[in-house]
């Protein structure tokens, strides 16, 4: 008996020993490093800032720290889930993230803020339903596709395939619109976009994508959805002169923080523009600028190699998963983080528009970080179950059976 026991506890401890060993540690690596720049790039942002801070300057790093601990948590409960019981909770993630958007419309719940009516406020907490709704159609999205096509002998998908997926998207993304959330609405049209595109669709559906999310935005201007100030937004994005201190005034302010950095930066909590206040929501939607003045080019450019890592290792995730459900989560994950870091360093280079996307791990916020840490959590657990002992062979369509694993 006691042999039996001590058989047994050698067993579940070769197990754990083996499960961490097997943890994608440049996943890790890359996660821990953005979350360190993250923090200290927004402590320097509001340190100076007593009228956020009420003179604590470390009010926001401890805020920001606080955040990343809930995240690491619900991230690590993702990666620990047998994945069967995540295919079990991925309508229930999927419809909590509709019902949170849907609440935001219930008077006294819902809040403006920036202009946006995107946020929830519980118990003097702001919450944004819209970065869980990035992690809930993904999810939804997977799921169908899966259910709809695992096991078939083929590596394309059929038209009454993408229908149900696409609406499932859809869903979110006019309550999203409706807001209006311009920036996490075209996060989430890269989403799909990448999965459909992956996922050995045919070229018309890319078209017809393409054409519907132009013609979404042209016919929400028309009826005047968009607001006033995000239709400027774009307008400046073209030439941020034609309104220097209101719509293109966070352009122009970005930019020369940013150029003022150099090489190596005038360093941590030294940039002229950062401590003086120039560039306006520096702690969130552009925090990047504060890399580019105080760590130089260097500092900037590393941030941007790292997110180049965490995609890297997600596509990679995707080509090894061992099924459909977590490669095309996978590839949704990688678009997402992919689009959204190129959307918000983009908009602080003046090379995309001004649209008020956080970005990813490194921003202030509460809800973006636990979006981002779940879904990194949802990379490892796809990671830890892929089965390595198929080739998968070039990136190609994810849809199909085992036996097509070769086309992915």
């Amino acid at each position: 008996m006691t042999a039996l026991l001590s058989t047994q506890s050698s067993s579940r401890a070769g197990t754990a020993t083996s499960t961490w060993r097997r943890l994608d540690w440049w996943l890790i690596g890359a996660t821990v490093l953005l979350a360190g720049f993250g923090c200290a790039l927004v402590w320097s942002a509001t340190s100076y800032r007593t009228d956020l801070t009420g003179g604590d300057s470390t009010a926001y790093l401890t805020k920001q720290l606080l955040n990343i601990a809930i995240g690491v948590v619900l991230g690590s409960l993702v990666a620990a889930t047998d994945f069967r019981w995540v295919r079990v909770w991925a309508p229930v993630i999927y419809l909590g993230s509709v019902a949170g958007l849907l609440l935001i419309f219930v008077p006294g719940v819902g809040a403006t803020i920036n202009g946006s009516h995107s946020w929830l406020l519980l118990g003097g907490l702001s919450v944004q339903p819209a970065e869980m709704a990035k992690l809930g159609v993904i999810v939804g999205m997977a799921l169908v596709l899966a259910e709809r096509t695992e096991g078939r002998l083929r590596s394309r998908l059929r038209d009454s395939d993408l229908v149900p997926a696409l609406v499932i998207a859809a869903v979110p993304a006019v309550l999203i619109l409706a807001q209006p959330d311009l920036g996490t609405l075209i996060v989430l049209v890269a989403i799909v976009f990448g999965v459909v595109a992956l996922s050995g669709a045919p070229k018309r559906w890319l078209v017809g994508l393409a054409a519907a999310a132009v013609a979404a935005v042209v016919l929400a201007t028309a009826v005047g959805v968009l607001e006033r100030y995000q239709l400027l937004r774009f307008q400046a994005f073209t030439d941020p002169s034609l309104d220097p201190r209101g719509a293109g005034y966070n352009t122009i302010q970005a930019r020369i923080a940013i150029g003022n950095g150099g090489l190596s930066g005038q360093g941590l909590f030294s940039g002229s523009q950062t401590q003086s206040g120039f560039v306006p929501e520096q702690h969130t939607d552009f925090v990047f600028t504060v890399a580019g003045e105080e760590l130089g080019l260097i500092g900037a450019g590393a941030i941007i190699v790292l997110f180049a890592v965490l995609l890297w290792r997600a596509l990679r995730i995707a080509h090894h998963a061992a099924d459909l459900f977590g490669r095309v989560a996978a590839v949704g994950v990688a678009c997402w983080f992919g689009f959204q870091a190129f959307q918000n360093i983009g908009m602080c280079l003046g090379i995309m528009p001004v649209t008020g996307v956080p970005l990813p791990l490194v921003s202030y916020g509460g809800t973006s970080m636990f979006a981002s840490l779940m879904a990194l959590g949802l990379l490892q657990n796809v990671h830890l179950r892929s089965d390595r002992r198929l080739d998968p062979g070039p990136v190609g369509p994810v849809v199909g059976s085992r036996l097509q694993r070769s086309r992915f």
